[in-house]
């Protein structure tokens, strides 16, 4: 099986036998294993359990696979007529329905199969000449999980839309920005990645979800030991866990109606993952993660808008109030009702450039304060001429 070769899902059912293999088994048995290897911290360094054996497949590739065996699980333990391909695709055709002319954009098939196949290669990265293949979307990749429980959610009730994935993104983003802002010595990427996390709130909803809302509005068990796991991957940005992150945990543990077990597991688990794969993860490296994680991101930002620089000048000469607010946020603060705008109309313009198309996925909302950030340096003719422009009217 080539996970990169079209009828590779194909393949990996025939090859599974989930029918046989996961039936009565809930995503709840095996949620630990997805966790093991490392699908649910972003950074997939196996097969969930082993299930497929192969030494050759590159990171993205084992992601793909475990996305598929996760959403498998959920489907096998579901009762419906449509088989898996349509389900798929029928749900992520469901939560993009805002955003048409860029799925179909993606899919370009009538296929079902060939269909679910293309959304499930989009869903884990972009194209692979843009950017080196080193690079680990660990946050984006975090939260394909959240697909996986909005697809539970969809094949139990029969319907999805968007707000649901946006509901759990912002329980997940105030428990993470929660868990980063409970430690007592913070880092200055611990202070970037914050920062991160708070200006692209900006542009998505007026304020971070208020943590006690956030726990909540966690409506199940399997959510809750994700929360966590999140949280206790935060936790590890230096590397070590201190005694007031240990107190943060153990709390959250306890509004989350987990166990002790669970909470003290969920600590254990990444910190054993942390030590195994130190050399396989590039991010566990010697550099700290949110180090490798910020200093990726402005690097893949610059290069994307750099390397679309052409086409995307195009787009924004078209929308010159856009260009206006791009300029403004050089000099001042944009007003929340700016902001909104900014994200509306720059969400636009990526769903005509498919090569940014990693901004219109799960956590891409988050390099969104960098975009901003580089256009203006990038695009600088475009700027000034619009800046020329205002001034006289």
């Amino acid at each position: 099986m080539n996970p990169s070769a079209s009828g590779w899902i194909k393949k990996l059912i025939r090859e599974l036998k989930p029918q046989d293999l996961f039936k009565d088994n809930d995503l709840e048995v095996y949620y630990r294993h997805f966790r093991d290897c490392g699908f649910i911290y972003g950074s997939n360094v196996t097969v969930v359990n082993n299930w497929v054996e192969n030494d050759d497949f590159e990171a993205d590739e084992i992601c793909k696979i475990n996305l598929v065996i996760a959403l498998l699980i959920a489907y096998t333990n579901h009762n419906t007529t449509n088989d898996f391909y349509t389900e798929v695709a029928n749900f992520y055709n469901t939560i993009n329905k805002e955003r048409v002319s860029f799925i179909q954009a993606i899919i370009g098939s009538k296929d079902v199969k060939d269909q679910a196949e293309r959304i499930i290669n989009k869903r884990i990265q972009i194209d692979d000449n843009l950017i080196d293949k080193s690079f680990n979307y660990f946050i984006t990749n975090a939260l394909l999980f959240v697909d996986v429980l909005a697809f539970r959610n969809y094949l139990k009730t029969g319907s999805v839309n968007d707000d649901i994935i946006k509901n759990y993104e912002a329980i997940i983003e105030s428990i993470v920005l929660n868990t980063l802002n409970s430690k007592k010595a913070k880092s200055d990427y611990d202070k970037s990645l914050i920062n991160l996390f708070e200006q692209s709130l900006r542009y998505q909803r007026d304020s971070v979800l208020v943590f006690n809302e956030a726990i909540a509005s966690v409506d199940s068990n399997l959510f809750s030991r994700y929360c966590l796991d999140l949280a206790a991957m935060a936790t590890w940005t230096d590397a070590k866990l201190d005694n007031e992150e240990e107190i943060f945990l153990n709390t959250l543990g306890e509004n989350l109606n987990l166990t002790q077990h669970q909470t003290n597991e969920a600590s254990k688990t990444i910190e054993a993952f942390y030590k195994m794969y130190r050399q396989k993860v590039p991010l566990l490296g010697s550099k700290n993660i949110v180090k490798t994680f910020y200093d990726n991101s402005t690097n893949m930002v610059f290069k994307l808008i750099k390397r679309n620089s052409k086409k995307l000048t195009q787009e924004l000469l078209e929308s010159k109030e856009l260009v206006i607010l791009l300029s403004k946020s050089t000099i001042r603060d944009l007003s929340k009702e700016e902001q909104k705008k900014v994200q509306d109309q720059l969400l636009d313009v990526f769903k005509s450039i498919p090569s940014l198309a990693i901004f219109l996925l799960p956590g891409g909302a988050l390099l969104l304060p960098l975009v901003i950030k580089f256009i203006p340096k990038l695009l600088p003719s475009a700027f000034d001429d619009n800046r020329i422009e205002d001034e006289e009217e």
